[in-house]
């Protein structure tokens, strides 16, 4: 086992695990945000460049600090290595430099967005983002591609963590989209525009931390505030079958896989699943789901609602003036 610090908070690990595995393990503040890292997606991460974070002492036997930022999701634990995340101001204004970065050609489409209220970008720019953007040239523009009749591709929105075209290669096992061309001229696309249709296709939606990628069948439909996810779960003779059911009232408006706490999905799910079973005498409804992240879909579900013990002042004088008597 490796021992590691991570802003005054020490943990041990086994070999192997990288600085932003074992921050997760830690929890709290000292997680680095990651955009681009998927735990289920291998080969993913070191491209957002959101996790960086400062190592200030490289190992026991090398107390020296690295010279230079490094991404947490890329970066393996030495023994007796210690990181600065939340602690260090230089990493933070690292991290409002990236989300400038990010920022400079993606569209102010949050009004119109179905990603809108559960984005990773949202949270990422509310947390370390700058009052305003020095950018003034004109925004980078593309072209509409269809890509079938199940995903949406706003290619305008997309950050080019590659996640989707990871799924498409380990989970689908059909990958005819990727990307294209180089520099800031790289987009999402498919070969000689062809649709998406693999079964598990879908799953580009969930690990999609922008609105780039967007259910056709759920597009203008609600907005995610409005809605109570719900923990579901069918026999279904190609995946698990556990999903989260969207519903208002007792409709319901999409079907998500279910997520953990860092917003991974946690079981991949059918295109029959997502698409198809919006009935809910599809489903088997197990109870509202415990939301855990930090976003807007979060604020009015509790666990326990406790009313607060109010004193009225002018009661209060009246019973002081009785014991008196």
């Amino acid at each position: 086992m490796l021992k590691l610090t991570i802003d005054h908070q020490t943990i041990e690990v086994a070999e192997g695990t990288t600085i932003l595995q074992a921050a997760r393990k830690i929890g709290g503040s000292v997680v680095p945000p990651a955009m681009c890292w998927y735990s289920k997606l291998e080969g993913s991460g070191g491209k957002c460049r959101t996790c960086l974070v400062k190592v200030s002492e490289g190992s026991a036997k090398d107390p020296r600090p690295l010279p230079k930022l490094v991404a947490s999701c890329r970066t393996p634990v030495i023994d007796g290595m210690v990181v600065q995340n939340k602690t260090s101001p230089e990493v933070l204004e690292a991290r409002k430099a990236i989300v400038e970065f990010l920022l400079i050609n993606h569209p102010l489409d949050c009004p119109v967005c179905d990603q809108a209220g559960e984005c990773d970008l949202q949270d990422l720019s509310y947390d370390n983002g700058k009052v305003s953007c020095r950018y003034q040239e004109s925004r980078r523009e593309f072209d509409v591609i269809d890509i079938g009749n199940l995903i949406k591709l706003h290619m305008n929105r997309c950050i080019l963590c590659y996640r989707c075209v990871y799924v498409a290669d380990q989970i689908s096992g059909k990958r005819i989209h990727g990307i294209l061309y180089r520099g800031d001229v790289s987009e999402i696309s498919t070969y000689i525009k062809n649709s998406i249709d693999h079964n598990f296709s879908g799953n580009v939606i969930d690990v999609c931390p922008v609105g780039a990628l967007t259910d056709k069948t759920f597009r203008f439909k609600n907005r995610v505030w409005f809605l109570k996810p719900m923990t579901a779960h069918r026999d279904c003779p190609t995946c698990s079958g556990k999903v989260i059911a969207w519903m208002r009232g007792s409709e319901i408006y999409r079907i998500t896989g279910r997520k953990d706490e860092f917003g991974e999905v946690e079981e991949f799910i059918c295109n029959e699943c997502r698409f198809e079973k919006k009935n809910i005498n599809d489903w088997i409804v197990e109870g509202p789901t415990t939301l855990k992240r930090h976003s807007v879909i979060s604020q009015n579900h509790y666990k326990e609602i406790k009313t607060p013990s109010v004193i009225n002042p002018l009661e209060e004088k009246m019973e002081t003036q009785t014991n008196d008597e």
